[in-house]
């Protein structure tokens, strides 16, 4: 699914949420198969049953399947596979390394994985990115202002007149590469911070993480991090869908999370725009 693709359906849906696959063997609900992969992927397909109707999106975390070595990478192949091509498709990698190593990662998530979008760091530059801008229809998504409470270390560092690390390299970027190649990320907790970003890149996508368990506010993220057209945007929610719990069983509850986003999504539609 191209970027164009994705604007279309979040608009027409009403509907920008992304469910992310984050899988804990410790938290899978029982039962557990003997083999960890097998319970990892029977819990991911009922997550996936449950939400690909709710949903635009899928947010892959490499990290939680790289654990498990080369039988971890055969299940990511599989579980793209079960979601197929409906979905707006994220490998939450977070690459980030020198032009030509860039290079063959580029061809490993676009050519072999074949997903739309890869998390990368832009520590190394311009250079370092440019590989993952180069494919049509797909875009590279770039870490500038996270959640994480080290943040603070390094993209919040102040600047000359005021401006933060983060400011720098959100303008930089947004400079040379256009909103069809590039996505940032943005943490639903920083909220003031969101609205200086979205106005240093009007035009670009925002992948935001942090609303639900991180404490993040839906509103408030709608209120800063949208285009005018009510676009622009998708929030990403992982453990306060894959670990809902309610009356009945996991899987009602995973699907009942999923569902109630999206409704208060589609509430924030009509009295905005």
């Amino acid at each position: 699914m191209t970027l164009r693709e994705l604007t279309q359906r979040i608009v027409d849906d009403k509907n920008f949420l992304c469910v992310g696959l984050d899988p804990l063997i410790e938290r899978i609900p029982p039962p557990h198969a003997h083999n960890p992969i097998e319970t990892i992927e029977y819990f991911l397909h009922r997550v996936i049953d449950r939400t690909r109707s709710h949903c635009v999106a899928y947010k892959i975390n490499w990290a939680f399947f790289e654990r498990y070595g080369s039988k971890g990478i055969a299940l990511i192949e599989r579980i793209i596979q079960y979601i197929g091509p409906s979905h707006f498709l994220i490998a939450d990698a977070k690459r980030g390394d020198i032009g030509h190593s860039s290079e063959q990662y580029a061809r490993a998530f676009f050519e072999h994985f074949g997903v739309d979008a890869v998390t990368v760091s832009p520590y190394m530059g311009l250079d370092s990115i440019r590989p993952f801008t180069e494919y049509e229809g797909k875009c590279a998504i770039v870490l500038a202002l996270t959640s994480n409470p080290g943040s603070a270390d390094f993209q919040l560092h102040p600047c000359a007149d005021d401006t933060r690390l983060y400011e720098i390299v959100v303008r930089q970027l947004s400079e040379a590469f256009s909103p069809e190649q590039l996505m940032f990320v943005a943490g639903a907790t920083r909220g003031g911070m969101l609205r200086r970003l979205r106005a240093i890149a009007p035009d670009h996508f925002l992948l935001v993480p942090g609303v639900g368990t991180q404490g993040g506010q839906l509103e408030e993220v709608w209120k800063y991090a949208r285009r005018r057209d009510g676009s622009g945007l998708l929030v990403n929610v992982s453990r306060g869908i894959l670990y809902a719990r309610g009356n009945g069983s996991w899987e009602e509850a995973v699907e009942q999370a999923a569902r109630s986003y999206r409704a208060q999504m589609q509430t924030l539609y009509p009295s905005a725009l």
